[in-house]
């Protein structure tokens, strides 16, 4: 049975884009994406809390779920018109990145910070760069989705390799590089900047993921090889 929280979230998106198609327009595309996002989330939610303790999301959760339904409008803009519709999607980009900062701030001065919540959130912010990555390749070129795609071949990579799923510890330098992406390809999209700047920026947001993710490869890997010696 799906909780009332996640059904009103699904409802909540499902008005979103139906505000979004008046606003600018939608095509089936575009309603197709954005609902079957709406859908994919209310069901990874599902599961994550019949796998959890918990019985309903905590404050943090539903702030997470807020920013969902914007990259829900995010995907059927992308899907729809492949990111045409900058100053739409821009604007509603920028709010589900800045919004980013305040759910973990919830969460932490509630008390409410969990798994579940915690992956809510990455998992959100990782299909917010994707379809970043997506508009600014049509720009710049598909090496852009590079950025979009390192976090999902990584947990390709964690299937085959399970050390590779040890938590890491906490770092402020990864969180900061995380910001760094949504920042950069959001600027990049708006179009904002010209087109060997916009180069630039998103060159300097891939080296900085590339030693980010290679930073924490590499000691999980020592990790790994510690754990593995014979004593």
């Amino acid at each position: 049975m799906i909780n009332p929280g996640i059904f009103l979230g699904v409802l909540v998106q499902l008005a979103l884009l139906g505000t979004l198609d008046v606003v600018a327009g939608l095509g089936t595309a575009g309603w197709l994406a954005g609902a079957a996002y709406g859908l994919a989330v209310g069901g990874f939610l599902t599961h994550g809390l019949n796998r959890s303790t918990a019985r309903s999301l905590g404050p943090a959760d539903s702030v997470t779920l807020a920013r969902s339904g914007l990259v829900g409008c995010v995907t059927a803009l992308v899907a729809d018109t492949a990111g045409r519709g900058t100053v739409t999607m821009v604007v509603l980009a920028s709010v589900a990145l800045a919004l980013d900062a305040v759910d973990g701030q919830v969460a932490r001065r509630t008390g409410t910070a969990s798994p579940l919540g915690a992956r809510f959130d990455m998992e959100v912010d990782a299909s917010l760069i994707l379809l970043l990555s997506v508009v600014v390749a049509q720009s710049l070129g598909p090496w852009v989705l590079t950025i979009g795609a390192m976090r999902y071949v990584f947990v390709a990579a964690s299937r085959l390799w399970p050390w590779l799923n040890t938590p890491l510890p906490p770092s402020m330098a990864r969180k900061t590089v995380a910001a760094v992406q949504g920042v950069a390809l959001v600027a990049v999209a708006s179009t904002v900047l010209p087109l060997w700047a916009g180069f630039v920026v998103t060159l300097g947001a891939l080296a900085l993921l590339t030693w980010s993710f290679g930073r924490d490869t590499w000691w999980l890997l020592e990790q790994h090889a510690f754990t593995a010696a014979p004593a």
